[in-house]
């Protein structure tokens, strides 16, 4: 029987399981589950964090809707995930194996997200400049965990190791003392030099940083060990890919050529297209700049617009609508209202109405919010404002990476991507208007597969 490449990634939502035959390249089984993990916790409002054993329940649960036929067969296991977030762990006692031949967690934290607000721009200006080429920003591992050093050290001692939720995952499968990272995930904490593939040691201890939590970092595409116990009956010795960045597997998914661009709208949205192969990205970083350098493999980069502003934006305009219509005694599903929609959308085919759809803010920008402008009272209608609020989401992201930016690469083609995408014809005719380039789409473009196809390629 052939063998296959477990591909896991661990998102913000959801986590997905993919199995991928080594000889044939071919998906040949799938699952999607909803982690169902946020936590609302009303004494901090600004707080995003999501329970750890929730996370890997649903984990368990989805792998175990795999064939285990083929889990027999796997002969690799790669892992990606949100980026940014931090988890905090206990060393040697992170996870439970007590319960059949999977893992549950342990003496852990819950994971802060990517989406965590606490560290205001008061707060982040305090900190010191790290030597890295990006910015820091609210979310990032580094900037948390210095947060909690200010503001609740105390909680910081009950632990001894920390990393993202992929890494997390990766240590308890591998049985490791401590935690393994690579530059595509350390890079997204902040305080780390991509160019020398180091922490920032002296100056987060100037700053009274626990260092003793900074995970070991080892090359991207690489392996962290292999697996310490049967695992849904995948063997015990099975090799484990250190975990990577889900942003990074996302576009190896679908990057067929150095002349793609990849346009990614999902939750929020993002522009990328590789960098030559001799680039080296500037020495500190440029917060005002909306194309920022992701370290990629081979020690080489992408330049990234990463937009905070994406689907996210559509599904409070929906959520919106639906707040008022209860408001009103009447009530209609999130999914039939954005149906209808995009279905007024479609009959009104252009729009001088003017939406910036930038409700988050910008990592770049952050106190640049929405606005709407050109109001008349010809163009209130539903079709006129969802249309342009889709092509708002596209002028977003071509005014931080424009479409000369993308002709100066030698870009020839864009490839789009995304379940916004995937399921808002709409917000493809915008794509299509935006770009002079060619636009194809790949529906299945996903981190989960792109996390396996890195593991095929280099094992």
């Amino acid at each position: 029987m052939s063998t296959h490449i477990l591909g896991l990634d661990v998102g913000t939502t959801s986590v997905k399981a993919v199995l991928l035959e080594t000889d044939t390249r071919a998906v040949t089984a799938s699952h999607v589950l909803p982690t169902t993990s946020d936590i609302i916790d009303s004494s901090e409002i600004k707080a995003k964090e999501q329970d750890t054993g929730r996370i890997i329940d649903a984990l368990n649960r989805c792998i175990g809707l795999l064939p285990r036929d083929k889990l027999q067969h796997v002969s690799s296991i790669g892992l990606s995930g949100q980026m940014h977030g931090v988890l905090f762990w206990k060393r040697e006692s992170g996870c439970d194996w007590s319960n059949r031949d999977f893992f549950t967690a342990r003496d852990t934290s819950q994971l802060i997200t990517w989406q965590d607000g606490r560290c205001s721009s008061d707060f982040l200006s305090s900190l010191p400049k790290p030597d890295s080429h990006l910015s820091v920003a609210t979310g990032f591992g580094c900037a948390t965990i210095l947060w909690y050093m200010k503001h609740r050290p105390e909680f910081l001692g009950g632990f001894t190791v920390a990393g993202t939720i992929q890494d997390y995952v990766v240590s308890m499968l591998c049985g490791l003392d401590g935690c393994v990272m690579t530059p595509q995930n350390a890079a997204s904490w902040g305080f780390f030099n991509t160019s020398t593939d180091q922490w920032n040691i002296d100056i987060l201890q100037g700053a009274g940083f626990p260092v003793t939590l900074l995970p070991q970092c080892v090359p991207s595409g690489g392996l962290a060990g292999k697996t310490c116990s049967d695992w849904h009956g995948i063997p015990a010795g099975t090799p484990v890919g250190a975990a990577l960045g889900d942003f990074q597997c996302s576009v190896y998914s679908c990057m067929r050529a150095r002349t793609d661009a990849v346009l990614n709208i999902s939750t929020s949205a993002q522009l990328t297209f590789a960098m030559p192969a001799d680039f080296r990205p500037p020495d500190s970083p440029h917060p005002a700049s909306s194309i920022s350098y992701f370290p990629y493999f081979d020690s080489s980069y992408l330049a990234v617009a990463a937009s905070l502003n994406g689907g996210n934006v559509l599904a409070t305009f929906v959520k919106m609508l639906t707040t008022w219509m209860k408001e009103l005694d009447a009530e209609l599903s999130d999914t039939y209202l954005y149906e209808k929609l995009i279905g007024c959308a479609l009959n009104q085919e252009t729009s001088d109405l003017r939406v910036s759809p930038t409700i988050l803010g910008e990592r770049h920008s952050p106190l640049c919010l929405g606005q709407v402008t050109n109001i008349s009272a010809s163009n209130l209608s539903l079709g006129h404002v969802t249309r342009a609020l889709c092509r708002g989401v596209l002028d977003n992201i071509t005014s931080m990476m424009p479409a000369e930016r993308l002709q100066q690469a030698g870009v020839s083609r864009i490839v789009g991507s995304g379940s916004a995408l995937a399921r808002n014809e709409v917000l493809r005719q915008e794509v299509e208007k935006a770009f002079p380039q060619p636009v194809v789409y790949r529906q299945n473009a996903d981190s989960a597969v792109g996390v396996a196809m890195v593991l095929c390629d280099r094992t």
